[in-house]
């Protein structure tokens, strides 16, 4: 069963804002608890210690479900398969190993660190490449199909990813992705295009950096005009537009006031006329 806050994608169950984990360090445990506590149920990571500490992720989820706060079945959880190049020298797999088998040594590392015998969303940290897929992007997504197969993952996704790159895969994949992860600018029409490609092929759109990326656009007075109509925040205008164009959405809030205030965007609605504005803020 679903709300306003959820959806529903082949049977599961997948919260409209996630928590991110990245760039917490050693706060990372302390932070994905009180997401927990302050109402988030979709955990956002990656097994790319360079820049997320998923083990700490992991020893908040069990700590949680351990004392009976959550149930395994009530959270929606998310990790990544990063590539060579995107990790630094501790790494979850034998960087010698094919890519298939690197992926299935990065799998069971994030299993392990969850506690857990499903993970909900595997996502592909981004091509290797800039344009175009390589080789070995293409042996990590079937790699990830295969696990797909056996049940141990639910859902596939691909982030930081080209609409070029997008339409490829899409093109050559068994298992189509679920979701694309990008980091969202105003200034390129909150990733209009791929949004586009994204709606035409039933494919939620993760949108993240909504507001770190955007420091302009939520200076500008016809936000600030739409924030006083609705007696909110800029930022919370922001999240209720991303929500109203179909966005998932992705904060690394380390306030737990900001955390309530994010997810009190399922409060309101925004008027037509006001999501079209800010669809074309700063590109008009």
């Amino acid at each position: 069963m679903t709300d306003a806050n959820t959806l529903s994608l082949d049977g599961v169950r997948v919260p409209r804002f996630l928590y991110e984990t990245a760039w917490k360090e050693d706060a990372t445990q302390r932070l994905t608890a009180l997401a927990l506590q302050n109402g988030f149920r979709g955990i956002d990571t990656a097994n790319q210690r360079k820049h997320y500490h998923e083990a700490a992720v992991g020893d908040a989820v069990k700590t949680a479900i351990a004392s009976g706060f959550v149930k395994r079945d009530d959270l929606f959880l998310q990790t990544k398969f990063t590539s060579r190049g995107g990790q630094d020298h501790r790494l979850p797999y034998d960087p010698s190993a094919p890519v298939a088998d690197q992926v299935a040594q990065s799998f069971a590392s994030s299993l392990k660190h969850f506690g857990a015998e499903v993970i909900d969303s595997y996502v592909l940290h981004g091509p290797t490449t800039r344009t175009g897929l390589a080789a070995a992007d293409r042996e990590a997504w079937r790699a990830m199909e295969v696990i797909h197969a056996s049940g141990r993952t639910k859902l596939l996704g691909i982030s930081n990813v080209t609409l070029e790159q997008l339409e490829l895969l899409c093109a050559s994949a068994s298992v189509k992705p679920r979701f694309v992860q990008n980091r969202c600018y105003a200034a390129r029409g909150w990733d209009r295009a791929i949004r586009s490609f994204c709606t035409a092929n039933d494919i939620t759109y993760q949108g993240f950096s909504l507001l770190t990326g955007n420091r302009d656009a939520l200076a500008r007075p016809e936000l600030l005009r739409i924030a006083k109509h609705h007696d909110r925040t800029v930022e919370q205008i922001v999240f209720r537009f991303a929500l109203d164009v179909g966005m998932m959405i992705l904060t690394g809030t380390t306030s737990a006031k900001h955390m309530r205030a994010d997810l009190d965007v399922f409060g309101f609605q925004l008027e037509l006329d006001e999501v079209a504005l800010i669809e074309r803020l700063l590109t008009a």
